[in-house]
């Protein structure tokens, strides 16, 4: 492995507000207003797409999915993606809407020393959330879920206005309950189809354009055949991606480089969808990247959303090593697997 290079491994933020009447709410922010605020976590905006649910924003470092009552910013690299905390609850206080759930997540970073001050330790990042939240997200709790891949675990801090996930409600668009997000982290890409995601002389110069061909050559556009694709190619390397398919959004965003390959996949599942579906969705988002690692969180109220995680991963011989479950306020139950192409299960 490299001793330094690119940290693909992103944090992400999601946060939850309410008001009486949100109608555009958060997607009513101006724009120099949202770029005063990732100016501050040290991102900007490539490409963006929307439809009538929801607004989704390729970012320099990741990607940025703006609902009327519900923001999610996941950034990579040594970006601070926390100094976006009280800004954008600020911001959504003058739109009339109140910070109502807090979620944080990230894994196990490729170069830790690289980062800046508080992402170096966990309990730093949660200090820093605990003073960036009102008093009123009483129910906190925060976790590093285990595995048995050294290289990999899972960070968690949840805090919420309530305990229960069924006492709350967000954007009316589905039955929250119903929801739920899987979060996928892959290293040690396959070498031949990382290199799909460099730069090629004679290329296409522009950027969208590099990104288009990337998601045609890989299959990407076939992952969920029926969404509207947002992609960006960067130079000399790499490749981020918003799909939007009614209120349903995906992620992917590929480091490509040899030595410290990532690639992360992120979608949204409900219990009332064909499972089928989102198994062979998972499927496909593997295929394109062969990784030789893979870590995979599903954030649910109904936590038998997991079980089909194996099922998408073992064509590839990715076999699960670990399994580690947990129990966070309103967000639900976590439940973070991870599986590898060596040894045996032991899962």
């Amino acid at each position: 492995m490299a001793a330094s290079g690119f940290e693909g491994f992103e944090k992400r933020l999601e946060l939850h507000f309410y008001g009486d009447d949100p109608s555009m709410g958060l997607r009513s922010l101006d724009f120099d207003l949202l770029q005063q605020i990732l100016n501050a976590v040290q991102c900007t905006v490539v490409s963006a797409v929307g439809n009538h649910f929801f607004d989704a924003y390729v970012l320099s470092e990741s990607s940025l999915f703006i609902y009327p009552t519900k923001i999610i910013i996941k950034t990579c690299g040594t970006t601070q993606l926390l100094k976006s905390v009280r800004p954008f609850i600020l911001r959504a206080a003058e739109l009339g809407l109140s910070i109502l759930t807090c979620r944080y997540t990230r894994g196990s970073f490729i170069f830790p020393k690289a980062q800046p001050f508080p992402y170096t330790k966990f309990e730093d990042e949660v200090f820093c959330l605990e003073q960036s939240l009102p008093e009123s997200l009483r129910f906190r709790k925060s976790s590093v879920m285990p595995s048995r891949v050294p290289s990999h675990s899972w960070h968690v801090f949840s805090a919420s206005s309530s305990q229960l996930a069924g006492n709350l409600r967000f954007d009316n668009v589905d039955d929250d309950e119903a929801l739920y997000t899987i979060e996928v982290c892959m290293t040690d890409l396959d070498r031949v189809l990382a290199k799909k995601f460099f730069q090629k002389p004679g290329a296409p110069n522009s950027s969208d354009l590099s990104g288009k061909h990337m998601t045609e050559i890989t299959g990407i556009n076939n992952i969920f055949p029926n969404a509207l694709v947002c992609d960006f190619g960067f130079d000399p390397c790499g490749y981020s991606m918003n799909s939007v398919d009614g209120d349903r959004y995906s992620t992917i965003h590929v480091t490509p480089e040899d030595g410290f390959s990532y690639a992360s996949f992120e979608c949204v599942g409900s219990i009332y969808d064909d499972q089928t579906e989102i198994i062979r969705a998972l499927n496909r988002a593997v295929h394109v990247f062969r990784p030789a690692t893979v870590s995979v969180s599903t954030t649910s109220v109904n936590n038998q959303a997991w079980k089909g995680v194996a099922a998408a991963l073992e064509p590839f011989g990715l076999k699960c090593r670990s399994c580690a479950v947990d129990e966070f306020p309103a967000a639900g139950t976590v439940v973070y697997q991870t599986f590898t192409s060596r040894r045996k299960s032991n899962c």
